[in-house]
């Protein structure tokens, strides 16, 4: 069980890193935030069997997980006709 919560900090962790460095890609970014929250929902689904608890959240959890990917899949593409590639440094965001 330990070497398991270990495993799930280290993905957050890893995830994070990830997110913080400057990456040229928007689609890099946006696959760091997913894994992030993957390591996020089994953490979530560490504590609940841990403590005996419904399940439930973890539907809500993943609801909100699915709404926010659609919503950066629409930036990128929406990024992509407008300025042609996925670069943070082909537009300026003021």
């Amino acid at each position: 069980m330990l070497n398991m919560n270990l495993l799930l900090i280290m993905m957050f962790l890893v995830g994070n890193m990830i997110f913080v460095s400057k990456h040229k890609h928007l689609l890099i970014v946006l696959m760091s935030l997913e894994f992030i929250v993957l390591s996020m929902f089994f953490m979530l689904l560490m504590y609940l069997m841990m403590i005996d608890y419904n399940m439930y959240m973890l539907m809500v959890f993943l609801v909100f997980t699915v709404c926010e990917g659609a919503l950066g899949l629409s930036i990128l593409v929406s990024m992509i006709r407008t300025h042609g590639n996925d670069y943070f440094q082909s537009f300026n965001l003021i």
